[in-house]
């Protein structure tokens, strides 16, 4: 069809998303089942309620997300950032009330669109125009940067520390990396209520470490540690510059802030698969709170018990091994070196395992929509009724991650680069909410609502989290390898790709396939919407405007 006959049909396109069949049919004619959504010949999505998830598995799903490594490595270099104990501890439980900002608008957006896919369906609600340019953006974003090869790397550098290997780094724990990745994915698709299980149990080890951290640190305080009382308690709001802290100016408080935000990062993971929860409304209401404010104050108390036991001076320059550190000066050298990696290394697999759960469904999310090419194949439960192929699709991109940078920078810079775009997306997901509550015309309503000023402060975090690293830093712009700039720029370098995509699939494509690309919604019999794009030619959509 030719230009003209183009342009005269595509206005009227919205007739046909519109006008979409409730009752939707393959190409034969036949009605599809139930569960079956809107592609031809693909088994049922809806989950018998023996496989979905309860309170307690929502409560553990968003604990293993937001529990890795973080607690047990950031608290050293918050503190070398600000050089104060007292804004240290107020830097963390500070997060964790923006990080209960983000969850209320999320809580927000789920109870009223309970469907799995987190910001896809929010930011599909608010941007409707350009169509399917927000679909497009954040699924380039999500296959692109949604792996877990960070944790699954630190999984491998922690099971060589634990058996004393000499170099914990480098192919050795690429390998074992690869090992732990194909391990959680080959188990989420052959026996998906196994991986919730092993997920629910390694939540619940996470939680007993971080008690043992606390009430350890009860113990240190009362005089139960193997050195002298380090008094960092004693003016604890004192500003102070130090052997390795202090001094870096409010960049560096900035930058101590962000990485506090990073370490609270997972808490919207139940969101992403609210189409397997059981009465998702009331689940999420109940689970994702009592994590997040479970986390805080365990966050907050496990920071209490290191400056119990350790100096200022070697808190500072522990890096990575702060929480070794503490267990040594508590309980001696040979339990901490027993302990922790391996204490560290189980946390690491429980966040992959809850990564690449949630991470998988929203792939099979943009799949079943089609979205993807080849989106059959990607939405496809076969055999063992799990999204083994989306599994399949975030194994191929964490092991590409794992094996292609060299070691050192490159790998720190795509590990950075798995954060950031986020940013952007929640701080859109937020002004989408602030548009929805006051524009009348969108007749917007959810069961939960998030007052004004806690969706500003939400939005104003993600802004400063999206522009901070922009900021030169006041040492040297290539300390890491490359120039600071480099991982936020090459984020927003992805968020355009999604761009890219967008006019290749709904105007480059078409054109040369002579077809338009149409919303189709409908309601299964179970009650639940499913959309589905299709590509209709433009004969044929312009015979449905005819009729």
């Amino acid at each position: 069809m030719d230009d003209p006959d183009r342009k005269a049909i595509e206005p009227l396109l919205g007739r046909v998303d519109s006008e979409a069949a409730s009752e939707v049919f393959d190409d034969n004619g036949t009605r599809l089942g139930p569960g079956y959504g809107t592609l031809a010949g693909l088994e049922g999505y809806v989950l018998p309620d023996s496989r979905k998830i309860g309170v307690t598995g929502a409560v553990f799903l968003i604990l293993n997300k937001m529990i890795g490594t973080g607690i047990f490595s950031t608290p050293s270099s918050i503190f070398a950032s600000t050089g104060s104990v007292g804004i240290s501890l107020l830097l963390w439980a500070v997060a964790g009330l923006l990080t209960l900002s983000g969850l209320s608008v999320y809580l927000e957006f789920g109870l009223a669109i309970p469907r799995s896919g987190g910001e896809k369906n929010y930011l599909e609600r608010v941007f409707r125009d350009p169509k399917y340019l927000s679909t497009s953006v954040f699924a380039v974003q999500m296959i692109l940067l949604g792996f877990s090869a960070g944790n699954s790397l630190a999984f491998g550098r922690y099971v060589l520390l634990a058996v004393g290997h000499p170099l914990p780094d480098g192919w050795p724990a690429r390998s074992i990396a690869i090992l732990c990745i194909t391990f959680v994915v080959t188990l989420h698709a052959t026996l998906p209520q196994w991986g919730l299980r092993l997920t629910n149990a390694l939540g619940v080890f996470k939680v007993l470490v971080l008690l043992v951290i606390v009430f350890s640190g009860f113990a240190a305080l009362a005089g139960h540690r193997l050195v002298p009382d380090p008094h960092n308690f004693d003016n604890m709001w004192a500003i102070e510059k130090g052997d390795g802290y202090g001094g870096g100016g409010a960049y560096a408080f900035a930058t101590a802030l962000l990485q506090v935000v990073y370490s609270y990062k997972g808490w919207e993971n139940a969101n992403y698969v609210l189409g397997e929860l059981k009465n998702p409304q009331r689940t999420l209401s109940i689970a994702a709170p009592i994590a997040v404010v479970g986390v805080t104050i365990l966050y907050v108390l496990a920071n209490v018990a290191y400056f119990a036991a350790i100096p200022k001076a070697d808190l500072a320059k522990s890096e990575v091994i702060v929480a070794g550190l503490f267990f040594r000066n508590v309980f001696g050298e040979s339990a901490a070196a027993r302990s922790l990696p391996t204490f560290v290394a189980l946390s690491n697999i429980g966040n992959v395992l809850a990564v690449s759960f949630a991470h998988s469904r929203v792939n099979q999310e943009l799949a079943k929509e089609g979205i993807l090419p080849y989106s059959p194949f990607w939405a496809s439960n076969k055999p063992f009724n799990a999204p083994a192929a989306s599994l399949f699709l975030h194994w191929i991109v964490t092991v590409i991650v794992l094996v292609a940078p060299p070691p050192g920078p490159a790998y720190n810079f795509i590990v950075n680069l798995y954060t950031y775009p986020g940013a952007w997306i929640n701080a859109f997901v937020a002004g989408g909410l602030i548009y929805l509550q006051y524009n009348k015309s969108e007749n917007w309503k959810s069961p939960w609502h998030t007052y004004l000023l806690v969706t500003v402060v939400y939005l104003l975090l993600n802004a400063f989290l999206a522009i901070t690293p922009f900021i030169p830093p006041n040492s040297d712009w290539n300390a890491d390898g490359y120039p600071y700039y480099a991982f936020p720029l090459v984020g927003c370098g992805i968020l355009f790709l999604g761009v890219v995509y967008w006019i290749l699939w709904t105007k480059v494509w078409p054109r040369w396939g002579g077809y338009v690309v149409v919303t189709e919604r409908s309601v299964d019999d179970y009650g639940v919407e499913v959309v589905r794009y299709r590509n209709v030619p433009i004969q044929k959509a312009a015979a449905v405007l005819e009729d």
